[in-house]
């Protein structure tokens, strides 16, 4: 269960090929922590307690777990594979980005390999004691400037990972209508005065488990103590809005992080990254708010697949993510229609081959049962899944761009009973 001898980059084709033929396409991967240095850990991401600093107090406490990720942390400090998913097989590791590049369409699908030459995408556990500074990711045109990409991203908040709400389940999104540019100026131009005042521009919306929200990039977030699955764009550009949270200093630095060092005054600039239909839309719920909506077509006896975060950004399918029970004692086989990363979230049985079991607690550098990436070849010629436990499996699941056909649109959980068929 322990980290694992790690393959170099350039001999990654051979064992990649072994895993594949091994396990029917599908991928073990081992978890990837990542620290924060200006928040506080939620500790219910399964992080043994003695584990929460492994990398340091200097570097912050470990809040978050990404899932198949090809995309680096944008932390200052990092270590040189923070972020990245590892592969793990007969005891050994590769990366998951190299595994990507080395089998291109037959892991991630012809039409993603072709387009993006990457794996675009990655999910995380996000998990914090409070609440996280009002901020925003920025636009593509805008992260293009630094060599970076925009970022959309999606919530789901798991009942499973939610026991305890921690010190504020509330989200602060977007801002009141109304609201002018000279507003939000004002509160940069009072950041060094302490609270720069840009939550009385919001609005809190109470969170509950079960449910989520889609976040276009230029939107302002603030992100309360719920722990959080996020499927988003692989990118880790943002933008902190608010100068001071929880008592603690947000420095200028992360709200100009991802901007040009020309620009780091211009507080014009600054504010234009925001995307201002949206963050002042007056039916800002209704537009963003999501809850799940089972899918007729792949639901079964002993088996409900439900989709969690779906209906695009701007017409756009970016990503999206489904949740899958299988009751005890039952069995299916999952076929999509593209690559998707897995974490196991509850109960135990098998996918294909590989044994899954959502684990009570891990150490840092241990290689749980609990995450699979299935390849777009998997994904077409069908896993076999099998609950052997006595409480339900549960797995999330989250795909690239333009996978599916079609899949429900925003508002669709209050129509046919929270049910959808393509």
């Amino acid at each position: 269960m322990c980290a694992s001898p790690t393959v170099k980059t350039d001999n990654v084709g051979a064992i990649l090929d072994r895993a594949m033929a091994a396990n029917d396409g599908l991928l073990r991967l081992a978890p990837a922590w990542v620290p924060r240095s200006f928040l506080h850990p939620g500790k219910r991401i399964k992080l043994a307690p003695t584990d929460w600093y492994a990398l340091g107090t200097h570097r912050g406490g470990i809040d978050e777990r990404w899932f198949a990720s090809t995309t680096e942390a944008a932390n200052e400090g990092r270590s040189w594979d923070e972020g990245l998913s590892w592969c793990v097989f007969n005891g050994q590791r590769f990366l998951l980005r190299d595994a990507v590049e080395e089998g291109k369409g037959r892991i991630v699908g012809e039409a993603i390999w072709a387009k993006f030459q990457r794996w675009p995408v990655y999910s995380k556990f996000f998990d914090n004691m409070g609440p996280i500074p009002h901020h925003m990711h920025q636009r593509h045109e805008h992260a293009a400037l630094t060599g970076q990409q925009g970022k959309p991203e999606c919530y789901y908040f798991p009942p499973q990972l939610n026991a305890a709400e921690n010190h504020f389940d509330y989200t602060f999104m977007g801002l009141e209508p109304g609201t002018t540019k000279q507003d939000v100026r004002r509160c940069l131009e009072d950041w060094s005065k302490g609270d720069n005042g840009i939550l009385d521009l919001s609005k809190a919306y109470r969170l509950k488990p079960g449910t989520g929200w889609m976040i276009p990039a230029g939107v302002l977030h603030a992100p309360g103590s719920m722990c959080t699955y996020e499927p988003q764009w692989g990118s880790d550009v943002f933008g902190m809005f608010q100068s001071l949270v929880e008592g603690r200093e947000v420095p200028w630095g992360l709200l100009v992080k991802d901007v040009p060092k020309e620009k780091h005054q211009d507080l014009d600039f600054i504010i234009e990254q925001l995307d201002w239909e949206k963050n002042v839309d007056p039916q800002f719920k209704q537009h963003n708010y999501v809850e799940p909506i089972v899918d007729e077509s792949a639901s079964g006896d002993g088996y409900t697949d439900r989709w969690i975060d779906y209906g695009g950004f701007d017409g756009e399918q970016l990503v999206s993510a489904k949740e899958l029970t299988i009751r005890p004692g039952a069995k299916m086989t999952l076929r999509d229609p593209g690559a998707s990363g897995w974490i196991t979230v509850q109960g135990s049985g098998r996918m294909g081959k590989l044994p899954l079991q959502a684990p009570v607690m891990i150490r840092f550098g241990e290689e749980p049962w609990d995450e699979v990436f299935i390849t777009a070849e998997a994904a077409k010629q069908g896993i076999e899944i099998e609950n052997t436990g006595g409480e339900p499996l549960v797995g999330l699941r989250y795909f690239g761009p333009n996978v599916h056909k079609k899949t429900p649109q925003i508002g669709d959980h209050k129509k046919n009973g929270g049910r959808w068929k393509p």
